[in-house]
């Protein structure tokens, strides 16, 4: 038995530690095998970068080990006695769980189909997302493809800091940055202020400083989940936008969270593809592209709705 006092601070970390039910999969999975950080992506569905950043807390913990056999590392619990290894025993003794068993079942089979020679993108074929690669990445991946687009005068609403306008600026007669924060404008500047085609102004979405028919491409890129009434702008939007221009929109997906909305300042639980193509079509818009194009892989598994509509010539 570890005979280490806690402070009030060391015990409430440690119950943080083990309250995190990804990281109990984590130790029940470790507990029956030694397994890389990609097997325990493959067989959890969590993302990679998850299960490295708890398998790293858990490490710091005194939980887990490991061991680099044939340049990997292979993850197993530690034999060790601290306070965080007693807590653990304590709650294991009690845990009996259908998606432990499930995990163990997959464990199972990805020890079993270990075969030697096997190439990276063999091993992580059909969930290549979830793995990193060197290079390989979704930044990258969008700085390749941008190249394929040819733009006219953007205007990005609810710009941040500039991410966006950064990406694009070199494919765009001109990219205008608007924000209804000074404070975030301030760092799109500091990103972009060299950039001779960006300019920035700060901004009500719900009523847009701009004569109408200024732009060919408006983008509302997760901005309407700070719209209280995302109907009401996406008709401002519309109406800034030339003849055959574009409206490009990627929000979340309607949902029952509350408290992430609150925790992300969101005024609204998502809408539907429904409802948007509805507000589009209302708009005049034509609706070339409406529909949920992503599903996060972990609780509470957020959708995004991706939609692209045009203005008629």
């Amino acid at each position: 038995m570890s005979t280490v006092k806690l402070s009030i601070a060391q015990s409430t970390e440690l119950c943080r530690l083990l309250a995190d039910p990804s990281r109990l999969r984590l130790l029940l999975l470790l507990e029956a095998h030694a397994l890389s950080a990609a097997e325990l992506t493959e067989v959890t569905g969590l993302a990679q970068s998850r299960v490295s950043t708890h398998l790293a807390r858990l490490k710091r913990a005194g939980l887990v080990q490991d061991q680099r056999t044939g340049g990997a590392a292979l993850y197993t619990l530690a034999a060790v006695e601290n306070s965080a290894a007693e807590l653990w025993a304590l709650m294991r003794q009690e845990l009996d769980d259908r998606q432990a068993r499930l995990d163990r079942e997959r464990a199972d089979e990805v020890v079993r189909a270990r075969k030697s020679g096997q190439t990276w993108a063999e091993s992580v074929a059909g969930r290549m997302e979830l793995h990193y690669s060197p290079g390989r990445t979704w930044e990258a991946t969008a700085h390749a493809l941008i190249g394929l687009l040819e733009l006219g005068d953007v205007l990005d609403v609810a710009s941040g800091d500039g991410v966006l306008a950064e990406l694009i600026a070199e494919r765009a007669r001109s990219v205008t940055c608007m924000d209804i924060s000074a404070k975030v404008l301030a760092a799109a500047r500091k990103r972009l202020g060299t950039v001779s085609n960006v300019g920035f102004c700060q901004g009500d979405m719900r009523a847009p400083p701009f004569a109408d028919r200024r732009f060919d491409q408006v983008f509302l890129m997760h901005a309407l989940s700070y719209a209280q009434e995302p109907k009401t702008v996406i008709a401002k939007a519309a109406a800034l936008l030339r003849p055959g221009g574009s409206l490009i929109i990627a929000t979340l997906g309607a949902h029952k969270h509350e408290a992430a909305m609150q925790a992300y300042d969101h005024v609204n639980l998502g809408v539907t593809p429904e409802a948007l193509a509805k507000w589009l079509k209302a708009c005049g818009l034509e609706v070339e592209l409406c529909r949920v194009t992503s599903r996060e892989p972990r609780p509470p598994y957020f959708e995004v709705v991706t939609a692209l509509a045009r203005a008629g010539v």
